[in-house]
């Protein structure tokens, strides 16, 4: 734990060097790959020459390759055969991904990170106990490579059951439930048999996704007798969690875990990578991660429409904008469009906070509304009115033929519990965007663009019914948070 402390101190203090070494150490490996081949890669490449050699690649513009890879060709993105793939429908796209997971991203990426985390997360909350018992890790699954019907070794799956499987003993012996149960596919079964074998174990961690781990707890719960988690993890100190934000479900986990020495760290976990996380207890921003296999460059976020946007390099990029992330790793990803974009909250060190997606936000009349916006929205609404919120969506309301037609926004949103006054919910919604976002509160002016938010409240399991139909329930998975269009809207709203 002190060597990795002290090299998260180089990742705070020694940026700029660090991410040189790393782009000199992948574009070293790669150059005898039929990539490195054809853009050249060769000793002492400079970052500028780099940019200049290589395009800026979506998954779309990547696939050719990875699915060469897919099929078991070696030596393609990066030396050797790679076995292991991260599988995910993404958040804006319906296709299935498949992200390749090589041994390095395995070892020198999510483990090292993990080891990291384990490590601060002991010197923050030294009464923690992280050591002391068990993590209770939520995760999806995998199963065979479809490309490779007769290849027993190779896999597709969650990233998290990737992780999960290939976690070296000393980890394997620190989590629950055991991979029989962390892995199955059926989510109510596993839901159910995970709650039973965890409810007398020494869970002092949690370590998962905030949406299903909360359906787990509450099952534990129930299994003991309807009382809070503390009294049957009486250990229990910290959850580490991620792919959603955690604003809108944090008084949920009050209520389930009402104990004040409960805490919470954010991980930034992705298919392609472990890109950041929380290392300061009481600050949302997350620590960038910069010699954990990913070399970061960044496209700004107003330029995205452009033919040929700039690429920032990190130390080019600014404190406030949000960026889009391009990243090349040691999996084999070269100037990756990742889809997430950030913004950054300090330059020494490099912190940042997840503000949206590329192609997930809302922007059907210039208000740019950004999945940070509304998540932050919904959280200061719920805390007025008292409300739980277990999901929430929200897409525009068009135009109509006709005068004094206008736009709007259509929020669906499942509560836990809902809001005292469901007329304050909207209007608190509504002022918080317009805080927030000075482009959505011109276009609210005087109702002029855009009308007050329609707020539309579904019934309990909408959501989950959605992913469930769709064979997404659990893992990684979620709904998208907003749209520009009304295709997810309209499907939620349809008879089942």
């Amino acid at each position: 734990m002190k060597r990795r402390l002290a090299r998260l101190d180089d990742v705070r203090t020694r940026p700029h060097e660090l991410q040189e070494q790393l782009l000199h150490y992948l574009v070293h490996t790669a150059r005898h790959t039929a990539w490195g081949r054809d853009y050249g890669y060769a000793e002492g490449l400079t970052a500028t020459e780099f940019a200049r050699r290589v395009p800026v690649s979506s998954y779309e513009e990547l696939y050719p390759r990875i699915e060469q890879v897919l099929h078991g060709e070696a030596d393609v993105l990066w030396p050797g055969r790679v076995e292991w793939f991260a599988k995910s429908s993404g958040t804006t796209n319906a296709r299935s991904k498949y992200i390749p997971v090589t041994a390095e991203a395995l070892e020198d990426g999510h483990y090292r990170a993990g080891r990291d985390m384990v490590a601060l997360a002991n010197t923050l909350y030294p009464d923690a106990g992280v050591l002391r018992g068990k993590t209770l890790a939520l995760g999806g699954s995998h199963a065979p490579n479809p490309f490779r019907p007769d290849d027993p070794d190779s896999h597709v799956g969650d990233v998290s059951a990737v992780i999960m499987h290939n976690l070296p003993r000393w980890a394997q012996n620190r989590r629950t439930p055991p991979l029989e149960l962390a892995l199955l596919d059926e989510w109510e079964e596993k839901l159910e048999r995970m709650a039973q074998h965890v409810l007398h174990e020494n869970v002092v961690t949690l370590a998962g996704v905030p949406t299903w781990m909360i359906l787990l707890l509450r099952r534990v719960s129930e299994l003991a007798g309807g009382v809070p988690i503390t009294e049957v993890w009486p250990n229990l100190r910290l959850f580490l969690h991620g792919a959603v934000a955690f604003g809108p479900y944090r008084e949920v986990f009050r209520q389930l875990i009402p104990a004040e020495h409960m805490r919470y760290l954010e991980i930034y976990n992705a298919s392609e990578g472990y890109l950041a996380f929380q290392d300061q207890p009481d600050c949302p921003d997350l620590l960038l991660l910069l010699d954990h296999g990913i070399y970061y460059e960044f496209i700004p976020a107003d330029e995205l429409d452009r033919e040929q946007p700039r690429t920032l390099t990190l130390a080019e990029v600014e404190v406030g904008p949000s960026y889009a992330i391009i990243i090349s790793t040691n999996a084999g990803l070269w100037r990756y469009r990742i889809g997430d974009t950030v913004r950054f909250t300090s330059v020494m060190p490099y912190r940042i906070r997840i503000s949206g997606r590329t192609k997930h936000f809302l922007n059907a009349f210039g208000e740019e509304v950004v999945v940070e916006n509304a998540e932050a929205a919904v959280a200061a609404a719920a805390e007025a009115t008292g409300a739980l919120v277990r999901d929430f969506t929200a897409a525009p309301i068009y135009f109509e033929a006709g005068a004094g037609s206008r736009g709007g926004h259509q929020w669906l949103i499942e509560f836990a519990q809902p809001p005292a006054d469901a007329a304050q919910f909207a209007a608190v919604l509504d002022t918080t965007l317009r805080q927030l976002n000075s482009d959505y509160d011109a276009k609210r002016h005087r109702n002029l663009a855009l009308q007050p938010p329609v707020l539309t409240v579904v019934e309990p399991g909408t959501f989950s019914g959605w992913l469930a139909r769709r064979g997404k329930l659990g893992g990684q998975h979620k709904v998208p948070r907003l749209s520009n269009s009304r295709e997810l809207v309209d499907e939620l709203l349809a008879p089942a």
